[in-house]
């Protein structure tokens, strides 16, 4: 069964952040003159002459200044872009992966291509393959997905509950004895509930793969979100905080992972960079791909983790104003946020009675031009079509062709508390260049909405 099957279903692609952008918010680029005070006349939309200019717009960008430009010229000047070697002394990534090592409170980090890729390098590090289970909340990117089939696991969907993250009680509820990782996603900039997770795991002897590509800054109980497994990675794609258009980053205090993690994303082979760090070499050599972070890319992260802690401040303290500002209406209920302070303030989450109430709110939402949208940036994973059908890129990949593989089913059953999470759950995006008229506004017409719907 394919979502299309679903009686008042989502589309089987909900909005991409890039969609989300272009339509919720870019749309709402209303110039308008001074906002009257107390709450937006009852039953109506604000006209025109009171909507504040509201663009969430890309974190990351909106701070480029000439730290960026600067360290971009000198990877030019020197003529060395790959990050090796070269006829000038490339060490743009070398330093990058030092001071995010440093930043996140590990004792290593690797740059790579991707936030995809990191997650390629993060199961090649854990050594995961064949025969193996790893656990994968329903609700998330497709790459925490891939990664497990790539490398020829089976992936087993959990489902996620208020947080928008994986759920403890269903993780715990899908261990078998073939389970050997679970991957802890960090979505939507919100830190999962980490503890349980991790005592699970612990107790079951089950590593923990934190994905924090979604909350690059974040943390949980004072720790960098990341830094609490045993392997956790980062995307700087541009819908992240920190950027570099692509590229990610893979760390851990484990040197057996690290150096399985660099050998797979530079074919197997090290280099002396790396044996430095570790020590000694203890993993052989082995097949792997090419991942390899290039000096520009090296050079705009350097720059930009510079600025990373300004950035993550600035949309934390927009958030926590408009929570503070609702958190009062009667009947609402907000996101669930295991450490609110370790919350990036990507978005403002609250969930409405039905899919029904959600629908009109939202509808109510963007008639005030509010940035609101469905859970966004991620995809409901058991109902592809794809993933209900177990196709992988050869007929015969292992991960689908063990008893197990083909005895596992996925589609809207194993994960319907996800779909409902889904189908409540109103977004509002958070900028780091609001202002304080745009959170007041935001507050006000969330506090009419919602007594209009609710």
């Amino acid at each position: 069964m394919t979502t299309q099957h679903i009686p008042n279903r989502v589309p089987l692609h909900p909005l991409s952040r890039r969609d989300f952008l272009t339509r919720s918010c870019l749309a709402a680029s209303v110039a308008g003159g001074g906002l009257r005070a107390g709450r937006l006349r009852g039953g109506q939309a604000a006209p025109p002459s009171e909507i504040p200019r509201i663009d969430p717009g890309y974190v990351g960008p909106q701070f480029f200044d000439e730290r960026e430009r600067q360290a971009l010229l000198e990877v030019v000047e020197s003529g060395s872009p790959f990050r090796f070697w070269g006829p000038g002394k490339p060490q743009k990534v070398q330093r990058f992966e030092e001071e995010f090592a440093k930043y996140m409170g590990t004792r290593f980090a690797l740059g790579v291509t991707s936030g995809t890729a990191a997650l390629d390098c993060a199961v090649a590090g854990l050594g995961l393959g064949p025969g193996d289970e790893v656990i994968v909340p329903a609700y998330t990117w497709w790459s925490d997905y891939t990664c497990v089939v790539h490398a020829g696991a089976l992936p087993v969907f959990a489902d996620i509950d208020r947080t928008f993250n994986l759920d403890p009680k269903d993780f715990e509820r899908k261990i078998t004895p073939r389970t050997k990782a679970v991957i802890a996603v960090h979505l939507l900039g919100g830190p999962c509930d980490l503890d349980p997770i991790l005592e699970i795991a612990r107790k079951r002897k089950i590593a923990v793969l934190e994905d924090a590509a979604q909350c690059v800054g974040g943390s949980y109980r004072g720790q960098k979100l990341g830094s609490l497994g045993d392997v956790g990675i980062y995307s700087f794609q541009i819908n992240k905080t920190m950027t570099s258009g692509e590229g990610g980053a893979v760390v851990t205090s484990d040197p057996v992972i690290y150096e399985r993690a660099v050998r797979f994303h530079h074919m197997g082979l090290t280099h002396p960079l790396f044996t430095d760090r570790i020590g000694s070499s203890t993993v052989p050599t082995f097949a792997g791909e090419n991942f390899r972070m290039n000096e520009l890319t090296g050079a705009m992260l350097g720059a930009q983790l510079t600025k990373l802690d300004a950035m993550v401040g600035e949309m934390r303290r927009h958030a926590q104003v408009v929570y503070d500002g609702i958190k009062n209406i009667d009947g609402i209920r907000l996101r669930q946020r295991p450490d609110p302070a370790g919350d990036i303030g990507y978005c403002v989450g609250f969930e409405m009675k039905d899919k029904a109430t959600r629908d009109r709110c939202l509808q109510e939402l963007h008639q005030r031009k509010v940035p609101a949208s469905t859970l966004t940036g991620s995809v409901l994973l058991p109902i592809q079509e794809s993933v209900i059908n177990k196709r992988a890129r050869h007929p015969n990949w292992p991960s689908f062709n063990s008893p197990e593989g083909k005895a596992i089913t996925y589609g809207p059953d194993t994960c319907r508390q996800t779909l409902g999470v889904f189908d409540r759950f109103v977004l509002v995006r958070m900028g780091a260049k609001y202002t304080e008229r745009i959170d007041q506004y935001i507050i006000d017409a969330i506090h009419q909405v919602h007594g209009m719907v609710a």
